[in-house]
């Protein structure tokens, strides 16, 4: 069928279907299985979480629990939303055309790509940041009382933040636009003005909230060690921080190896302005969709209930996880890992102002 271009709408202005494409049953089950397990994990891990709540304390570990089980929230409507719409273009092979004449749907899958892509980096990013605070400045963070309501007000804020975001195409910044092989829609990378705007925007924010967290996380783990390595008995045990640093940092991990391609290739191809190449835009896009099927099990697997199962030889007794890191630190670096003064000081302000915290919950199963 042939369309002139004043008929055409601006989503199929590039790639308009029906496309020459060769249905394939692996295609079909692979982004079925794909999203099956994804939101299966997903699933598993809010469960996981929900049940963690009520044994829960401390004040910043449920605030972080709360960032948690947006993260999980996110991932899995994520999968919900676009799985939904590939799976079923795999099996049915519909007309874009004839069934969103006016791009409605292409801009709404359009949305739902960034949105759900954005919001994962940014709550990483935030949640860096409450631990950044919580470590670094447990006076000020006590004094600021991050309740429970206020981390869920801070999960919408950066829900809207990436609502936004994803909004600015429909006003003139960029535009979406039907992808091969037609199961999906993203925004155009080009080097045009609007569209050059809109792609240095999405990469730069996910760079940018990739490069805090790891910026954060450093320097909240070499607090940490600091601190659990002091030798003041009076110190507060700070084995559920441990293990909370431990989850953020492998969130980082998976979020900056399953991304980072993805966003370099933007960049890269809308500063060199060469052509699109679709076959490498696919294979990062699901490479970082991997980012929303292995998040859970970092809610999973990285908690001392579930540890203790798996290597039950090991001494989980209260304040042995501060004891392995300092043991393992010194046989690193040879020597005092608090070197000198800076340690001594960072414990005696703690302790200075230990009488204005909440007192310290006990260690978590």
């Amino acid at each position: 069928m042939n369309h002139s271009n004043e008929s055409t709408p601006l989503c199929f202005s590039i790639n308009s279907p029906p496309f020459n494409y060769t249905h394939t049953i692996a295609s079909a089950y692979f982004s079925s299985v794909f999203s099956a397990l994804g939101l299966t994990f997903n699933l598993i891990a809010f469960v996981v979480l929900l049940k963690s709540f009520p044994r829960t304390q401390s004040r910043s570990h449920s605030s972080f629990l709360i960032f948690l089980c947006g993260l999980v929230f996110t991932d899995f409507m994520g999968l919900l939303v676009t799985g939904s719409i590939v799976v079923s273009f795999h099996f049915t092979q519909f007309n874009w055309r004839r069934l969103d004449p006016h791009c409605h749907f292409c801009n709404f899958m359009g949305m739902s790509m960034v949105f759900y892509g954005l919001c994962p980096l940014l709550l990483g990013a935030t949640m860096a940041m409450e631990r950044f605070v919580g470590i670094n400045r447990p006076f000020a963070r006590s004094t600021s009382m991050m309740t429970k309501s206020r981390a869920v007000s801070i999960v919408l804020m950066v829900w809207a933040g990436a609502g936004c975001i994803s909004l600015l195409p429909l006003i003139g910044m960029g535009s979406y636009h039907m992808q091969i092989p037609g199961s999906w829609c993203f925004f155009k990378i080009s080097s045009e003005a609007s569209d050059m705007a809109f792609c240095l925007l999405f990469s730069l924010v996910g760079l940018l909230s990739i490069a805090v967290s790891f910026l954060l996380n450093t320097i909240s783990v070499v607090t940490l060690v600091k601190v659990c390595c002091s030798q003041d008995a009076r110190q507060r045990r700070r084995d559920y921080e441990v293990e909370m640093m431990v989850q953020l940092i492998w969130i980082m991990m998976i979020a900056s190896i399953c991304w980072c391609p993805l966003l370099v290739f933007i960049t890269k191809t809308v500063f060199s302005g060469s052509p699109l190449r679709i076959h490498y835009l696919l294979l990062f896009i699901r490479f970082a969709t991997w980012n929303q099927i292995l998040d859970p099990w970092v809610y999973i697997l990285f908690r001392r209930a579930v540890l203790k199962r798996l290597y039950p030889r090991w001494d989980w007794s209260r304040g042995s996880i501060r004891s392995t890191v300092c043991r393992l630190t010194r046989a690193s670096v040879g020597s005092d890992p608090l070197g000198g003064g800076d340690g001594g000081v960072l414990v005696k302000e703690e302790g200075k102002h230990q009488s204005f915290n909440e007192k310290a919950p006990p260690s978590p199963p």
